[in-house]
């Protein structure tokens, strides 16, 4: 399998790696199935995440897309950061082999997970519809964009 530079420097040099102690919203996605588990950590200010950390168990792929869905939210509005696809990870990595396209899913839906956990933590409405219920790496509504 051939990755590309951005996928190797984010797997040996990840970025935010680690634990928020005090997070405001944590996501954990997995299935022992595809023997990946993400772990993002989100601290928001004002509405703005200021920081975010993840723990990855997993391939190299896994551990890429990560660091790089972690890169890609830090500073972003909330509902920015809602706004990040699995599709939009395997560009900034200039793309995954096929059989690592659930890990890019994984780490989109680890910072959906993170974010409904802050949401509910404080109460804040959201659309339901937007979110993932249960587990779901391969979640149905992500199928079609494979």
């Amino acid at each position: 399998m051939l990755y590309s530079e951005k996928v190797m420097d984010h797997f040996k040099n990840p970025r935010n790696v680690g634990k928020i102690e005090d997070a405001d919203g944590v996501g954990e996605v997995g299935n022992a199935k595809c023997g990946d588990i993400m772990k993002i950590y989100l601290k928001i200010e004002d509405g703005i995440i200021v920081d975010c950390k993840f723990n990855t168990f997993g391939c190299g792929s896994a551990i890429a897309t990560s660091s790089m869905a972690t890169e890609m939210i830090k500073g972003k509005k909330v509902e920015e950061a809602l706004e990040l696809s699995n599709k939009a990870v395997v560009e900034a990595l200039d793309g995954l082999p096929p059989a690592k396209i659930h890990c890019s899913v994984l780490a989109e839906e680890a910072v959906k997970a993170a974010i409904k956990d802050y949401y509910d933590k404080n109460g804040i409405e959201y659309d339901k519809t937007m979110f993932c219920d249960g587990d779901c790496c391969h979640c149905h509504a992500h199928d079609n964009e494979e």
